[in-house]
């Protein structure tokens, strides 16, 4: 694969991900992790190559986390109103939510511990619980994949243990596929099933051997942390 922003950022990059899989992408600042994650989204086309799914996955199937905008942040709708929106893929040309897709929300948002905030507005919560919103919102549209990009950005130690958490029980009860960019290769190598290590080299494969490469020792000494 061949993916591109303004410039080509990958190529050759040539990878696959199982169901059950936990990846975790990591890489040097610029080095093209949201550019990889948009391109499997099909938020922009790869300039080679193709991004192919099987067992039957549709675009539509997939729960995306993208990193939030202030603008984002300052969403003025309902914990209730965000959640359900995640619903919006089953809809079709419905213009309304139906009883199952209100009781989905409803069990999602009990799933991640914000039952009781459902009326609150969005913008009043706390980064933490905003990102317990954007998941149970992201949960509503699949029960099969995640795509995550850097969701404990900004968050203290304590909340982002308890995402990570969250996503491992995700994960390991429920077998949901898990992608998530990530900035932090020890934690990343402490979760994740496998290791995608983009920039001026390219690592794909499970995590024992990531680290018996010696390549996160590498990017832990140039990289201070930061974004794509």
């Amino acid at each position: 694969m061949c993916i591109c922003a303004l410039r080509i950022l990958l190529h050759g990059l040539n990878f696959s991900v199982d169901t059950g899989d936990y990846l975790c992408i990591v890489g040097e600042n610029g080095s093209g992790k949201s550019t990889l994650m948009k391109t499997i989204l099909g938020l922009q086309p790869p300039i080679n190559g193709k991004v192919m799914t099987g067992d039957g996955l549709r675009l539509n199937d997939i729960g995306y986390l993208p990193q939030q905008t202030v603008v984002q942040k300052d969403f003025p709708a309902s914990v209730r109103e965000v959640v359900i929106s995640g619903c919006l893929g089953r809809c079709g040309l419905r213009p309304f939510y139906n009883s199952k897709e209100k009781q989905l929300a409803q069990k999602m948002m009990e799933r991640m511990g914000i039952g009781d905030l459902s009326r609150r507005c969005y913008r009043e919560l706390s980064g933490g619980q905003q990102q317990r919103v954007l998941l149970a919102r992201a949960l509503c549209a699949t029960q099969k994949i995640l795509l995550l990009d850097e969701p404990f950005a900004g968050l203290d130690p304590k909340v982002t243990y308890e995402l990570y958490r969250l996503i491992d029980e995700l994960n390991h009860r429920e077998g949901i596929t898990v992608i998530m960019i990530s900035h932090d290769v020890t934690t990343a190598i402490e979760h994740a099933s496998h290791i995608l290590h983009i920039g001026k080299t390219v690592f794909f494969g499970t995590k024992e051997e990531y680290v018996e490469s010696g390549a996160w020792l590498m990017f832990n000494s140039a990289e201070g942390g930061g974004e794509s």
